[in-house]
């Protein structure tokens, strides 16, 4: 995987040229990535589905994050990124069934590690019961689901807990139910205008 080569560009989304995965992250370089985000009607209210990032994964193991997320490659444009959401969840999405929340760029960094996303952001009103996703391990290790209103009360700072229902898969490949409260603590910890983004796209499409 990090011998990918990606597009990168300056701050305000000219193209500079290309490099290798490992660089753009260790020099901070501006990328493009592509993020969707699940949401589903249920009983007159919204339900929104984050992904637990799988134990193995280098960057932020274990933690809550984008339904299904990835980065683009140098020949990809945001239309292929849906390969994404197959390869990660297991479920057939056409790209044009995406609600497109445009370019929303924002920055992460740790110790050796600074990324600069310029994520290509869509919504998808999903169908499809947990038993349909058929999760990639090395990737993902769970999917749950929280109510929109009560993450949407979360990322404003009205809460400092949130509840969170859905499975985990073992490594022995069975599953196992997850009904718990988080916190922050428990999130990749994206930049806070990202989350709001998210929560006004959310709010103009499902309204």
């Amino acid at each position: 995987m990090n011998s990918e080569i990606l597009t990168t560009f300056d701050e305000h989304g000219n193209i500079t040229g290309s490099a290798p995965r490992d660089e753009v992250h260790r020099l901070g370089l501006w990328h493009e990535t592509f993020h969707c985000w699940f949401v589903a009607r249920e009983h007159h209210s919204l339900q929104i589905y984050l992904q637990l990032r799988s134990q193995h994964k280098k960057d932020y193991a274990g933690l809550l994050d984008i339904t299904a997320a990835g980065h683009l490659l140098e020949s990809e444009s945001p239309e292929d990124g849906i390969r994404e959401v197959q390869e990660e969840l297991g479920i057939d999405v056409a790209f044009e069934d995406l609600i497109p929340l445009g370019i929303v760029p924002y920055t992460m960094d740790k110790a050796g590690f600074m990324d600069r996303e310029r994520a290509h952001v869509f919504l998808y009103e999903n169908h499809a019961p947990f038993s349909q996703f058929q999760l990639q391990q090395e990737e993902v290790a769970g999917m749950v689901t929280a109510g929109f209103s009560e993450f949407r009360s979360f990322w404003l700072g009205e809460r400092s807990d949130l509840h969170i229902q859905g499975f985990r898969v073992e490594d022995s490949g069975e599953r196992s139910r997850i009904d718990q409260l988080v916190d922050i603590s428990h999130f990749v910890p994206h930049e806070h205008s990202y989350y709001l983004r998210i929560l006004e796209g959310i709010e103009e499409a499902f309204g």
